[in-house]
């Protein structure tokens, strides 16, 4: 038998994945705010925040724009409905931010990656993507040591 929920347990606004590690691994130059596709129960799973942002990335397919590895758990009470937990989800972008990134992914070499999933204030799910080049290993050296240097002086 699966968990009883209750109201309290759900998120309506606000926080609910957060990927930490896009910014380590990346140069973000600039972020944009874009809508989810989402089908069937996946939104309460949301709502319960069992999802994860690891290893996310961005797609691009017949000029439309997918977030790829965005694992959502599936919804404990779902009943006879079945969801891929990795399938690719679409993203809901205006027609001149897709082809913006569209054309940074192909001629620059820039990548689409997931930032932070949340509910606007409306209570609606929102995915942070941030578009970027990878870091070198010396790139991602230097944030170690500013990150040290920065804990010490709070320290102080």
């Amino acid at each position: 038998m699966a968990k009883k929920v209750k109201k309290s347990d759900f998120i309506a606004t606000g926080q609910v994945a957060v990927n930490r590690r896009a910014t380590f691994d990346y140069a973000i130059e600039e972020t944009f705010v874009a809508g989810l596709e989402l089908r069937g129960t996946e939104v309460k799973s949301l709502r319960l925040g069992k999802a994860s942002l690891t290893d996310t990335y961005g797609s691009y397919d017949n000029g439309e724009l997918f977030i790829e590895d965005l694992k959502i758990e599936e919804y404990a009470n779902k009943g006879y409905e079945k969801q891929d937990p990795n399938r690719k989800k679409k993203l809901l972008l205006t027609r001149s931010e897709i082809n913006r990134i569209i054309g940074a992914m192909t001629k620059k070499g820039y990548s689409l990656i997931a930032k932070r999933l949340f509910f606007d204030e409306r209570g609606r799910a929102k995915l942070e993507v941030g578009l970027g080049k990878g870091k070198k290993l010396y790139d991602k050296r230097e944030s170690i040591k500013e990150r040290e240097i920065n804990r010490k002086l709070r320290e102080w």
